[in-house]
């Protein structure tokens, strides 16, 4: 698994992009790719947790254009491996 950590701007673009975003999250958490998702406190920044590897973090990164928008900034992807709750 990856964790991802995203920092959140308030910019018009990036909440125009959300939606489109949130669907696509949702799409992947059906097909059991995107394991959790959701805003921090204050909508300053995000966390995801995918059951992908380091590749296709990669690919689902560059396909949802939500991840470039200006107010967007991907702090960090990081290898995850959880003991409990799996």
């Amino acid at each position: 698994m990856h964790v991802v950590e995203l920092a959140l701007e308030d910019d018009e673009r990036r909440l125009a992009a959300r939606p489109a975003h949130r669907e696509r999250l949702s799409r992947l958490h059906g097909e059991g790719v995107v394991v959790m998702a959701g805003p921090l406190a204050g909508d300053v920044g995000a966390i995801l947790v995918f059951d992908l590897d380091a590749d296709a973090i990669a690919a689902e990164l560059a396909a949802d254009p939500y991840y470039a928008a200006p107010g967007v900034t991907v702090v960090s992807v990081r290898e995850w491996h959880p003991i409990i709750g799996v």
